[in-house]
């Protein structure tokens, strides 16, 4: 109508109406009415009668008003159990309830989109990575995923965890995401490390804040948190964490394996996947470092360090897990610095070893972290030990020792399947031959006999006739005065 009036002033009905796309007809009844064709419609009423006339405004309302969280499918069961069947369906009752709160409902919180400086803001947060079924050698991986970002450049940091959420685990991964970085941001924010706190007393909480603030300070950056139990708070992290999980998933089924050859080979796997996401982002990731903050000279400590007893047993508990260290050890104290996938132990200033770290059982149960080598001298003196011992099951090195323990039992008895046991373990120590011997052993149990001793000892003995023949041959003595010449006359 509107193209019609524009053409009207310059040419007659019949043309106007042509050029407006309708009949001569339409457009001299246009030209008669006073109002527009969509007001001169009537209001569209109701087809068919309103299914909750007297329901909704006398029930409904009154129980959304009392209860303003209440959700339509517990509206619905409800009148369901007052009038039985009911008129209308679920679906309507949640359009008209919709209406309603749009129109009648309380404030809701708004979401304020916030402006990025580069260089300004770092986050930091823990994802679980169960739902992967990520496996090393056959066995399940329990692990979650340290997640580092820049929000305004996009680079990101991923580094596994073996234990949960703590200080220790992210005071590794944020040190290595920003030496990876090549710069620091001014603003460092967690979600408050809510499973590291939880179940701690306060004093505990109060130096595990401080050791955060220090670490932060450190690198000459702010410590942030957000409030407990707002994640969107920390939004730019937690969206990106079902990105990076994403793309962890396809290169998985890409490889056509979850399963690695070792932990290394895991997080090398890791690494490439999230070098991979940064390359796309690379110019602003590019134009980001250059407002970074230098890094300092030399990183600061991301263990925790503990003074432990080597009690006469071999070893040591800590964090409700034994280790076993070498028994000339016992009785000393040792300082253990705990990381999160290993402990290093010194004895004073001296480095003595590295051990695994181990973790508790989820029911409670004491772990076991047991090198054979460290007590297998003392327990050929006492092979019966081995029967009740608490750590049994974790001191065979290889399954196959323990599944003959297991058939020695059966055929032999408990003297004597302690007694051949304790000699295999001891060949597998003295001889070097620890995988070797598991391979025989594996055959015998296929073959459902018992190891011969005597035959394992001669096989895996020193040959006389292979040991190389040593000629060492001594000068003479007065070849030394010809050198102190040589010296003087220089």
């Amino acid at each position: 109508m509107r193209l019609f009036m524009n053409i009207r002033r310059n040419d007659p009905v019949t043309v106007t109406a042509a050029k407006a796309g309708f009949s001569t007809a339409t457009g001299y009844r246009l030209l008669e009415r006073a109002t527009l064709p969509s007001q001169a419609k009537t209001p569209r009423e109701r087809r068919r009668p309103d299914p909750l006339a007297g329901i909704f405004e006398e029930e409904v309302v009154p129980l959304l008003e009392a209860a303003p969280a209440l959700r339509p499918i517990a509206i619905f069961e409800e009148l369901r159990r007052r009038h039985g069947d009911l008129p209308f369906a679920r679906r309507t009752l949640e359009r008209r309830i919709r209406g309603w709160r749009a129109i009648h409902g309380p404030e809701r919180e708004v979401m304020f989109r916030q402006v990025h400086e580069p260089g300004r803001l770092g986050l930091s947060d823990f994802t679980a990575m169960a739902d992967l079924g990520v496996t090393v050698v056959g066995e399940t991986l329990e692990h979650m995923l340290y997640h580092f970002r820049l929000i305004h450049g996009g680079f990101e940091h991923a580094h596994v965890i073996l234990g949960g959420e703590s200080f220790v685990a992210l005071a590794e991964g944020m040190q290595n995401a920003l030496w990876s970085a090549g710069g620091v941001p001014r603003l460092h924010r967690t979600d408050s490390l809510s499973a590291a706190f939880r179940n701690i007393g306060a004093d505990a909480r109060a130096d595990l804040t401080r050791r955060y603030d220090a670490l932060c300070q450190h690198y000459g950056m702010e410590p942030t948190r957000n409030n407990t139990g707002v994640a969107h708070e920390n939004g730019s992290i937690e969206s990106a964490h079902g990105h990076i999980k994403a793309a962890i998933r396809d290169a998985l089924l890409l490889r056509g394996s979850s399963d690695f050859t070792d932990l290394a080979a895991y997080r090398r796997f890791i690494d490439e996947v999230v070098t991979a996401r940064n390359r796309r982002h690379a110019p602003s990731i590019d134009a980001e470092r250059r407002a970074l903050q230098p890094l300092p000279d030399v990183r600061t400590s991301d263990y925790e360090e503990v003074l432990v007893t080597v009690t006469s047993s071999g070893g040591f508990t800590l964090r409700k897990v034994f280790y076993t260290v070498p028994s000339r050890l016992i009785g000393h104290r040792l300082r253990a610095r705990l990381y999160d996938d290993r402990i290093d132990l010194f004895l004073g200033g001296t480095r003595l070893m590295t051990l695994v770290r181990g973790r508790a059982g989820s029911n409670g149960k004491h772990g076991h972290i047991v090198d054979y080598r460290h007590v297998i001298h003392s327990l050929r003196r006492k092979p019966m030990a081995l029967m009740g011992l608490v750590y049994r099951d974790s001191l065979f090195p290889r399954e196959a020792y323990r599944r003959m323990f297991e058939h020695l039992l059966e055929c032999e008895g408990e003297r004597s399947a302690c007694r051949i046991i304790v000699d295999l373990l001891a060949m597998a120590h003295e001889r070097a031959c620890e995988a070797e011997l598991a391979g025989l052993l594996q055959a015998d149990l296929v073959a459902g006999r018992t190891p011969d001793i005597a035959a394992l000892r001669a096989r895996f003995s020193p040959d006389p006739a292979a040991l190389p023949e040593v000629v060492v041959e001594l000068g003479e003595l007065a070849s030394y005065d010809s050198l102190i010449g040589l010296g003087e006359a220089a």
